[in-house]
C-alpha cells in the first residue's frame, strides 16, 4: 500500500515538471523570426506612429544607444545579466534588438533600471519608468 502512495506521488510530480510556457509572439511572429527580420520588415509591423519615426530615420542619439546596448551585451559572460546603460531617451521605441539589455531611464530626477522583455516590443521607454509618484491619500488637510 505504501508503495502504491509512493509511485502516485512520483507520477503526480511528472505530471508537474511537464509544464510549457507560452511562446512570445508579436503580432503572430515569435522573438527568433523578429530578431532575424530587417528594418524595413520590422517597420511594417509596428504601430503607425512606430513606422513613421522609422521611416523618418533614427537620428544620431537613438542610434547611439543601440551601439551602446549592442556593446553591452557583448562585454558581458554568457549567461549573465549586461550592465546598465542609462538614456534620456524616453522616447527611444524598444525593437526586438534591445530585449535582455538593462537600460537606466531617466524619470527627471533618477535612472531606473528595467529589464527590456520581449513584451515592450514596440512600446516607448519612457512606458516603463514614471516621472510622478503616486499619491498616497492620507488624512485631509487643513484648509
Amino acid at each position: 500500500r505504501i508503495q502504491i502512495l509512493f509511485e502516485i506521488v512520483i507520477m503526480s510530480e511528472e505530471v508537474r515538471k511537464k509544464r510549457t510556457f507560452k511562446k512570445y509572439t508579436y503580432r503572430g511572429i515569435d522573438l527568433d523570426k523578429l530578431l532575424d527580420m530587417n528594418n524595413a520588415e520590422l517597420t511594417e509591423l509596428v504601430h503607425c506612429r512606430a513606422r513613421r519615426r522609422f521611416n523618418r530615420g533614427l537620428k544620431r542619439k537613438p542610434w547611439a544607444l543601440i551601439k551602446k546596448l549592442r556593446k553591452a551585451k557583448k562585454n558581458c559572460p554568457e549567461g549573465e545579466k549586461p550592465e546598465a546603460v542609462r538614456t534620456h531617451l524616453r522616447n527611444m521605441i524598444v525593437t526586438p534588438e534591445m530585449v535582455g539589455s538593462i537600460v537606466g531611464i531617466y524619470n527627471g530626477k533618477t535612472f531606473n533600471q528595467v529589464e527590456v522583455k520581449a513584451e515592450m516590443i514596440g512600446h516607448y521607454l519612457g512606458e516603463f519608468s514614471i516621472t510622478y509618484k503616486p499619491v498616497k491619500h492620507g488624512r485631509p488637510g487643513i484648509g
